[in-house]
């Protein structure tokens, strides 16, 4: 890595990084922004490989300037690097194209090796944001499962087959029954799943 970018606006944890960061990477080059409206644009000229964020930052918050920034160079390796541990920043940061999350009162020597890890292709978090992510995401899988249940076995089969692409005629054949029975089928799959289209019935059980 030749390059690297950070945003934050303590000036002390600026330096800080700076800091261990040239230590860590001889020759490595770092810009340093106090703010994200003036990284997006100076950054606009310069080609980084890796850019650190805080989140709250003067005028646009870390978020904001890491979809900016991402929307311009997709390639760009992008870590957040913040006291915020809550699940929705975490959430819209990953979302804005972040593939790194790292609280700052993680020690340096893990910082730095965060930073290789996603320089090489990696994915590092901090275990407590690892954590809740996998929280999170074991509840909507949950949350799916509880949909699909709440349908009767005929139904649940049935919304297979539509999960596989089969129209009314292929499944009326595959199960035997007419194709009036699958339209009454589907008419209470909707109604239990309060929905109003295969789409949404298909996300709503996690079939999609």
């Amino acid at each position: 890595m030749h390059s690297l970018a950070i945003i934050e606006d303590d000036p002390t944890v600026l330096k800080y990084l700076n800091r261990i960061i040239g230590e860590a990477f001889p020759g490595i080059e770092i810009f340093l922004y106090s703010n994200g409206k003036t990284a997006c644009a100076e950054l606009a000229d310069k080609e980084v490989e890796m850019v650190l964020f805080d989140i709250e930052l003067p005028g646009m918050s870390g978020i904001e300037c890491l979809y900016i920034l991402k929307a311009r160079s997709p390639q760009l390796k992008c870590m957040m690097l913040t006291n915020f541990d809550d699940a929705d920043n975490i959430f819209k940061a990953l979302k804005a194209g972040a593939s790194s999350y790292i609280l700052k009162n993680t020690q340096p020597e893990k910082i730095i090796e965060a930073i290789r890890e996603l320089n090489n292709g990696g994915s590092p978090m901090s275990s407590q944001i690892a954590r809740k992510v996998l929280s999170a995401f074991q509840e909507h899988v949950n949350t799916h499962n509880d949909f699909f249940h709440s349908l009767s076995q005929r139904e649940q089969e049935l919304i297979q087959y539509l999960a596989k692409g089969y129209r009314y005629k292929e499944i009326a054949a595959k199960l035997f029954i007419s194709e009036d029975t699958v339209r009454t089928h589907i008419r209470n799959i909707y109604g239990k799943l309060q929905v109003n289209s295969r789409l949404e019935a298909l996300r709503k059980t996690g079939l999609l």
